[in-house]
């Protein structure tokens, strides 16, 4: 159901109900690219069935999902197509075409081209769950969530977001789980890693299907790289990597999950999936966050920083002489009067 997720904390304002959601996700509905369109992107039903509700309610958690299909047209193509064209108009009046010339002819080639181009299709799902004000993407990279972000607080009418920020950096967590071994209740650490220094180098140490609690990660640890990536496995039930951006990828649940359930039927599938899914996650998500600090408060940040004294105003030369004498209504107006 998911593979990745990045998380996000919806305001406590935005308490729409299920249809209202789906009479504003009906504004944009998928619709596949035209003959000359590069990419569409639209709302489509989670289900996977043709006019079924763009918005599924299992067990009070919220599903959506959201169409991308872009026409695959390489720019080796283009560059071809652009370089036969300018030959023919240079053969035709025997002079090359210049920079702006070149371009109106890479745009009509492009024209030309994109009809003829194949699509391909992807799917980004969006978990809603309203009783724990949380939104989670399932996008493998931030610049692709924050585009599906920016589509939702178009269409959801009063909907505010901001990406889930802990007490403390994953990454120094990170590096103290595998310095000392010991991460957070009801977590493990597994056999994957990747190290990553902060100077110029920029080296990487990676580490795949290796045991990490050896004097070689620690020395790396002690010499400045910070871990990026580490797997990690939460009460024997999901396995998952840890990003130090907060990213939740790799998703994959495991055996224990699955122990006395029953094959649902075709039908079924997709409730029993959703709702395997949401449960698990919605439990992860918030041990995740405390063994991380806990989230970062903005708003007891903001009153704190309020509360905060101002400092004085600095007194300008003379000010203190020119309080203590008694006013002069003979004296010359100020230059700022």
């Amino acid at each position: 159901m998911f593979k990745n997720l990045m998380v996000y904390r919806v305001g406590p304002d935005w308490q729409p109900t299920v249809e209202q959601i789906e009479d504003q996700l009906a504004k944009t509905v998928f619709v596949e690219c035209g003959a000359t369109q590069q990419q569409s992107m639209g709302w489509a039903p989670p289900r996977g069935i043709e006019h079924a509700p763009l918005i599924e309610d299992i067990g009070g958690h919220w599903l959506l999902k959201l169409v991308i299909e872009q026409r695959v047209l390489p720019g080796s193509v283009v560059k071809r197509k652009t370089e036969e064209m300018a030959a023919r108009i240079e053969a035709e009046t025997g002079r090359k075409p210049g920079k702006k010339q070149t371009k109106d002819l890479k745009e009509q080639a492009t024209l030309e081209l994109l009809p003829m181009a194949f699509t391909k299709q992807s799917a980004i799902r969006v978990w809603i769950a309203p009783a724990q004000h949380l939104l989670m993407i399932d996008a493998g990279s931030a610049s692709r969530a924050e585009e599906v972000v920016t589509l939702l607080i178009k269409e959801l009418a009063g909907l505010n977001l901001h990406l889930i920020q802990t007490a403390e950096a994953p990454a120094t967590c990170m590096a103290a789980w595998l310095m000392d071994g010991v991460p957070p209740e009801g977590f493990s650490i597994d056999r994957e890693c990747e190290l990553k220094s902060a100077d110029e180098m920029k080296s990487v140490v990676r580490y795949a299907r290796h045991a990490l609690d050896i004097e070689e990660v620690r020395q790396h640890l002690a010499g400045g790289k910070a871990p990026t990536r580490l797997a990690m496995t939460w009460r024997d039930r999901v396995s998952f990597m840890l990003t130090d951006t907060l990213q939740i990828k790799k998703i994959s649940f495991l055996d224990l999950v699955f122990e006395g359930r029953d094959s649902p039927e075709k039908d079924e599938a997709f409730d029993a999936d959703a709702a395997l899914a949401t449960g698990e996650l919605c439990k992860l998500i918030p041990e995740l966050i405390d063994g991380l600090g806990g989230e970062h408060d903005f708003l007891a940040a903001g009153a704190a920083l309020a509360a905060l004294p101002q400092p004085a105003e600095q007194a300008l030369p003379g000010a203190a002489t020119a309080a203590a004498e008694p006013a002069n209504s003979a004296a010359e107006p100020a230059p700022w009067d």
